[in-house]
């Protein structure tokens, strides 16, 4: 039996319910903060990665997907390609194609896979989903104001609430500029020097091609080292300490409580000042919902003009995690099981259940063959709140029988006000 790739998995109702739930309301959130839906193809060049993500992280050096294009024309053979292990570098790279800043589209959000070579865990699959969403344009347009940082944090805050998400907290650090980054980087390497040789093999590597990506680090054995090490505070100019005390100004103003962690510096090299992570506790030690951060520089990186911009990535597979209680809840069940009774009458019950769904009813329809005692538990089995019997009395008479299988009440009901009295109850 042929099954899904380790790493990769079928998504099944009632679960499936329960992630349009959770995309229904991010659409509706998005909506109401004016951010416009975006769809990029689901595989670039990898040279997009490389120069957008970051060479030397451990998503381009470890974990993406790769291959040579053998197309048919000529011009396409022999260029690296790569399924995308985020969606970030794409956007970007879609502004710039397409000169977005003409159209006045700054604020674009996305839903859909990615696709990362790594160890599966709870949470974590190689084909992934994201949901996210990037502020970017002209510094004219107010995209580097520190008001559209807390804008973000503060969409995020609200999206949770809705989601029924409580006990998050959300962690919140400053990576600084360029300059900043140059000199954080030297010091860091100093004061790894002496002491990285007893830490893991990644640190190591780390260590010499990328010391931010220590921090990244989860070998118990490392954190004693890890928290005697410099901290990315001690070294932001004045620019973007001013920058990072406005962001909290404002989200103390709007209500959204957060904490400072000086240790957060995000996994991907496009990252500028405001750094944060979203994080819940029901799901252990891997623990992140979602993050994201500024990447004022990265339209630059890609050959764009400048571009300040912030922006988030949900993980979408965690998120549900978070709410699998949830998934029966927000499946609906259908409102009216149709029990056609004798010969002929699959095609009233057929007539009927169309009008029915015009009144946005779910309706499930039964099979003529079926004894009355069988349609009544199949219609208990899927739930249905009531069950609609359509015999040739009924029809002639333009009357229903209409039971209430939770209450065990039955009526009947004219044709006419069927709909309204479903939906009443």
């Amino acid at each position: 039996m042929i099954k899904a790739v380790r790493g990769t998995r079928d998504l099944l109702p009632p679960e499936t319910a329960l992630w349009n739930f959770v995309e229904a309301a991010v659409r509706d959130v998005f909506r109401a903060y004016n951010f416009h839906e975006i769809r990029t193809p689901i595989f670039e060049s990898t040279e997009l990665f490389a120069r957008g993500v970051g060479e030397e992280t451990d998503v381009v050096a470890k974990e993406m997907y790769t291959w040579e294009d053998r197309g048919r024309a000529q011009s396409d053979k022999g260029q690296s390609l790569t399924l995308r292990p985020e969606n970030t570098a794409s956007v970007v790279r879609a502004y710039i194609e397409h000169k977005l800043w003409d159209r006045g589209l700054n604020k674009l959000y996305y839903i859909g896979p990615q696709f990362r070579r790594e160890r599966p865990q709870k949470g974590r699959y190689r084909q992934f989903y994201q949901i996210g969403a990037e502020i970017i344009g002209p510094a004219s347009a107010g995209s580097e104001s520190p008001a559209r940082d807390a804008e973000v944090l503060e969409l995020l805050a609200t999206l949770l609430d809705r989601l029924g998400i409580r006990d998050w907290t959300l962690q919140l650090n400053s990576v600084g500029c360029a300059n900043d980054r140059a000199a954080y980087n030297e010091a860091l390497r100093k004061a790894l020097e002496p002491v990285v040789g007893g830490m893991c093999e990644d640190c190591k590597r780390r260590a010499v091609t990328n010391p931010l990506r220590v921090f990244d680090c989860k070998v118990p054995e490392d954190q004693p080292i890890i928290d005697k090490l410099p901290r990315i505070s001690q070294f932001l100019d004045e620019g973007c300490r001013r920058h990072f005390e406005q962001v909290q100004e404002i989200l103390k103003a709007v209500g959204v409580p957060f904490v400072l962690n000086d240790r957060l510096v995000r996994g991907l090299d496009y990252y500028t000042r405001t750094a944060f992570e979203f994080t819940h506790g029901a799901l252990g030690a891997q623990n992140a919902i979602l993050g994201g951060g500024r990447y004022d520089g990265l339209s630059e990186s890609l050959g764009g003009p400048s571009a300040p911009g912030i922006g988030f990535a949900i993980g979408e597979d965690r998120l549900v995690l978070t709410l699998q209680e949830s998934a029966e809840a927000v499946q609906r069940k259908p409102d009216v099981y149709i029990a056609p009774l004798g010969a002929g009458m699959d095609r009233e019950a057929a007539r009927l259940a169309r009008e029915l769904r015009r009144h946005d009813l779910v309706v499930e329809l039964g099979d003529e063959n079926f004894r009355l005692k069988k349609s009544f538990e199949t219609a208990d089995k899927l739930g249905a709140r009531f069950a609609l019997i359509v015999g040739e009395n009924e029809v002639e008479s333009g009357s229903f029988a209409l039971k209430n299988l939770e209450a065990g009440e039955q009526v009947s009901v004219p044709r006419a006000e069927l709909a309204g009295k479903i939906q009443a109850r």
